[in-house]
């Protein structure tokens, strides 16, 4: 599956609509991805108009669902690539809702990059209206990956958390990267010479797999590092570091040989701003939770299952 299918797709992506069913080119890019369930469930792909950026969303609803799950991807991610954490939320009898962040997988925007982490707030406030309108069940859970999780950290320091909210999973979450000093000091030797670098993939997760197919054989990952997003990250993190605590319970699950996020640092900040958050570590689990071996999956998805009531 070549680039020019995907451009060709993000063209006609049609205006999301509960009653428009998934259609084949739509369903050959979810079956590439392994995240075609529409013989199981209702699907759908589209688009949806926020803050000046057309946002790909997918919704795979269940009969008889039992609440939903919301899906926000890591940096250079896309939905396409949640397929465990999806089939497993299907199995639970939940609906789910995923989108592509702006600048990643089918939406609009310069790749990988933003001008401000607020505006990521922006376009989940656009997802959470259009939720309402699809009626989709409570309780309303969410599930974020690393700057996926970082959104939904400042949801829950500084935005409004709708009535029918349930839990909310921060899976490797971002407060700070690794090495952030250094990358500090980099940030302002660049200056305004150079606007972007060129991307280093990393062992991010051990399962040697899902490292082959992101780095070979799947063309919706971004090959540079925009210098933009990295300064929208430096006024991001004292946001974050200077919030008022609030009286909320995240479920966090972070691996123990994570080489990406500052992870110590980061898990002190989140039990200084919420109410005892419930913490599971995995020893030799890496940064991508979401496509670690299944040992480490299954751990950490049992445990959620407990803690959402499924």
């Amino acid at each position: 599956m070549n680039q020019t299918f995907f451009e060709e797709l993000v063209a006609q992506l049609p205006q999301l609509e509960a009653d428009r069913p998934i259609n084949p080119q739509a369903r050959q890019y979810a079956a590439y991805y392994g995240i075609d369930f529409s013989d199981e469930v209702q699907q759908h792909l589209g688009r949806i108009r926020v803050d000046g950026f057309d946002v790909a969303l997918q919704v795979w609803r269940p009969s008889a669902p039992r609440g939903t799950l919301f899906i926000l991807h890591g940096y250079y991610d896309h939905m396409g690539l949640y397929r465990h954490v999806i089939r497993w939320a299907l199995e639970q009898r939940l609906a789910v809702l995923a989108f592509d962040l702006p600048g990643h997988g089918l939406s609009s925007g310069e790749r990988a990059s933003i001008d401000s982490f607020l505006r990521y707030q922006q376009v989940l406030d656009g997802v959470i209206e259009h939720a309402g309108l699809w009626k989709l069940p409570a309780p309303w859970h969410y599930l974020g990956q690393s700057t996926g999780g970082a959104i939904l950290i400042d949801r829950l320091l500084h935005g409004e958390v709708p009535e029918q909210s349930g839990r909310t999973i921060l899976m490797a979450p971002l407060v700070r990267p690794r090495q952030w000093g250094v990358s500090q000091f980099s940030l302002k030797l660049l200056g305004g010479f150079i606007q972007q670098l060129g991307r280093r993939f990393t062992d991010n997760s051990t399962d040697e797999e899902f490292l082959a197919f992101i780095r070979e054989r799947d063309p919706l990952q971004p090959q540079v590092l925009p210098v933009a997003w990295v300064q929208a990250l430096d006024k991001w993190i004292p946001h974050i570091e200077a919030a008022i605590p609030a009286d909320h319970r995240p479920l966090i699950v972070q691996g123990q040989a994570d080489g990406t996020v500052d992870w110590q640092h980061n898990i002190r900040v989140l039990q200084d701003k919420f109410d005892d958050p419930e913490l599971l570590y995995l020893p030799d689990a890496r940064h991508h939770l979401a496509n670690e071996k299944a040992d480490f999956r299954q751990r950490y998805l049992d445990w959620l299952g407990e803690r959402l009531g499924y």
